[in-house]
């Protein structure tokens, strides 16, 4: 398996997606997010679904989004792909100065290791 990476420097703030239209750069969710129309799944992590039928996964989800987006803002990162999933898109860890980002969610109780 051949591991591909790219410095994000100077990519444009990343913000919520939008419930509809054209997602081209935004934040879907805990471990998902789009640059440049390309999805990215960060591979190392699970985190609750947006559309959670329970209250507490709900706002879980929701805080798991929004933090993720606040990591993705705060400095440069690097996305290493490591192929598809079966919904098409990029298996990734994603890493800034301080790591893995999905290991920073993990350790804020904002999503659990994903082990495939």
């Amino acid at each position: 398996m051949v591991l591909m990476a790219a410095l994000m420097a100077l990519a444009p703030p990343m913000a919520v997606c939008p419930e509809q239209g054209v997602r081209i750069t935004c934040v879907h969710d805990g471990d998902t997010f789009i640059i440049d129309r390309e999805r990215i799944r960060l591979m190392d992590i699970d985190t609750p679904e947006m559309e959670a039928q329970c209250a507490s996964e709900s706002r879980l989800a929701v805080r798991a989004r929004d933090r993720l987006v606040a990591i993705l803002n705060s400095e440069q990162f690097v996305v290493h792909r490591d192929g598809q999933e079966r919904y098409g898109r990029t298996l990734a860890v994603v890493a800034n100065s301080r790591g893995s980002v999905g290991d920073q969610l993990v350790s804020e109780g904002l999503a659990r290791t994903w082990s495939g």
